[in-house]
């Protein structure tokens, strides 16, 4: 694939086989037989998948990669989809069977990788990946940190990450400018939120857009109730809160509007 491809697609190839072994090696393979690798490029991930116990498929928009990848991995070649991830209805290729996710994610579009997962959770019972470290770590990040948010928030809602490791900028082609960090999302147990879904990434969403004020003034937006105001939570800022306290917080706002 040429530079200005790469550039296009926001990827870095990886190009060190340890890595890329590494990564693979991250899936647990439990509770599931499929595997989808986004964005292989020249498939130096996709040659240590395809050695696992399980069924690999991949997703890769670029047409050289593609032809790269049907020349190269014969035994892959009907399960390459040449489409977006990020545009696909995953029942369309796995009806209801589970599967996981990995890659070595572009970075204009990881976080968007990630939301989608979390909307195709019922079928996604793991994902493994490569981020900016950056990115990767907001999104293992506990409260109390500048760097928890919205994607922290909203992913921890429904699995436990892991940190996994940090990766250099020189095992990539181009290097990027930052380091990148790999993570690992396995779905919880109960992944089913006791209140609106809906209302919930509301919340969330409406109290980081302004992370400096308190959940009293940042959240004025939904109309609360003077008395419902007054609650000590409401005193705290949106990065001061659990996982488990912004699911409370949504189920006393779904309270006081009834």
């Amino acid at each position: 694939m040429s530079v200005k491809a790469k550039k296009h697609l926001g990827q870095h190839f990886l190009k060190d086989e340890l890595i890329a072994q590494k990564i693979a090696d991250s899936l647990t393979e439990n509770g599931y037989k499929n595997v989808l690798e986004i964005g292989p490029g020249m498939g130096v991930l996709t040659k240590y998948l395809l050695k696992k116990n399980l069924k690999t498929y991949v997703i890769e928009i670029d047409t050289e990669s593609v032809d790269y990848l049907k020349a190269h991995y014969l035994n892959l070649a009907d399960r390459i989809i040449s489409k977006d991830f990020l545009k696909i209805n995953l029942t369309d290729y796995f009806d209801d069977e589970p599967i996981a996710i990995i890659g070595n994610f572009p970075y204009n579009i990881s976080s968007q990788i990630v939301f989608k997962t979390l909307e195709n959770r019922d079928q996604i019972p793991e994902f493994s990946g490569m981020f900016q470290k950056e990115v990767a770590m907001r999104i293992a990040e506990k409260e109390g940190s500048k760097t928890y948010g919205i994607l922290s928030v909203l992913t921890q809602a429904f699995y436990n990450v892991e940190y996994l490791f940090t990766v250099p900028p020189t095992v990539f082609n181009p290097p990027p400018k930052v380091d990148s960090g790999v993570i690992r999302l396995i779905r919880k147990k109960n992944y089913t939120l006791p209140v609106d879904e809906k209302l919930f990434y509301k919340v969330v969403k409406t109290a980081f857009n302004q992370r400096r004020k308190t959940l009293r003034n940042s959240l004025k937006t939904l109309n609360l109730s003077d008395n419902l105001r007054e609650d000590t939570i409401f005193a705290k800022r949106p990065e001061q809160l659990s996982v488990t306290e912004f699911i409370n917080l949504t189920a006393k706002i779904e309270k006081d509007a009834i």
